[in-house]
């Protein structure tokens, strides 16, 4: 059975020449799970502005055609074709299309607990904006959220969530357009491979920084454009993927693995268990070692 789509809410432009868009009843304020409240592709008329200083919610945004400009975070960035760009409560935005060549464009607006840290793998925290080299593959993704949301049935809003979800992992496997990112992508695999040989030396994302010979910050733009999480948690799983090992079979104690990787045993559990899931003492006597 169907439900009712909510009013449209009053954020939603009416600046617009034609427009496919849904809406879910969803508070995302309430919600500890990921929740979609609406999105939608829009064409936009020539006098279509958005000039926000606050916005309640997380916003992906899509450009499919036309032209136009974009100020987010007070940087600004040309709009075309394949440019993608995030923005939050925290991200003051202006976004103008040009008269003559109007833009077409998809948005989805995104709440709940693992918001961000979908947005972050997705190469999109609040404030980035990047071209992506593969435009088709993420426009068919957008397409599947609007069906999804459009389809009025009882699972239409986790349906919506889910195919969201799968949008954001595309736009991260989908390649940075332009030379800058190739050149980037060298560099990322150069510090990946530095924190793969040397992980065990390695306390901070700071000291991965400085052992890579990049800015910290640096380092955190190239995990967020070519990985799929920030260098400190990478960082720990490697970690704690060798204390898996060193734990298996019941050789060393939890204690002696943690000294090993330089950390406290409440530092090390608390690290282990959030990586894999079990306490590190529980581990140890599954594998049929001591405790």
């Amino acid at each position: 059975m169907s439900r009712e789509n909510p009013p449209q809410p009053a954020f939603i432009s009416r600046a617009v020449i034609q427009a496919r868009r849904f809406y879910l009843p969803l508070n995302p304020a309430r919600e500890r799970k990921f929740t979609v409240l609406c999105g939608g592709w829009e064409r936009c008329a020539p006098n279509y502005e958005i000039n926000r200083r606050r916005f309640p919610y997380c916003v992906v945004e899509f450009v499919a055609g036309g032209e136009g400009w974009l100020e987010l975070d007070g940087k600004s960035h040309p709009l075309r074709r394949g440019v993608a760009f995030a923005y939050g409560p925290e991200n003051p935005h202006r976004i103008r299309t040009d008269p003559s060549k109007c833009l077409s464009k998809y948005f989805v607006d995104v709440g709940g607990g693992p918001c961000r840290e979908l947005l972050w793998e997705a190469g999109l925290p609040p404030g980035a904006c990047r071209t992506v080299a593969e435009p088709e593959a993420v426009e068919a993704a957008f397409e599947q959220v609007i069906a999804a949301g459009q389809s009025g049935g009882r699972f239409a809003a986790r349906i919506a969530a889910l195919q969201t979800e799968t949008l954001l992992l595309r736009m991260a496997e989908v390649p940075v357009a332009g030379d800058a990112r190739q050149r980037s992508g060298q560099t990322f695999a150069r510090c990946r491979a530095h924190l793969d040989a040397h992980f065990l030396a390695l306390a901070t994302a700071e000291a991965a920084a400085r052992a890579c010979h990049v800015d910290p910050a640096y380092l955190s733009r190239l995990f967020a454009m070519h990985g799929c999480e920030p260098p400190y948690r990478y960082l720990m799983r490697k970690k704690m993927a060798h204390a898996a090992e060193l734990l298996h079979g019941g050789s060393l104690l939890v204690r002696e693995v943690a000294d090993r990787l330089g950390m406290d045993a409440f530092q090390f559990s608390k690290a282990f268990k959030r990586v894999h899931g079990i306490a590190p003492a529980k581990f140890l006597a599954r594998h049929g070692g001591r405790d």
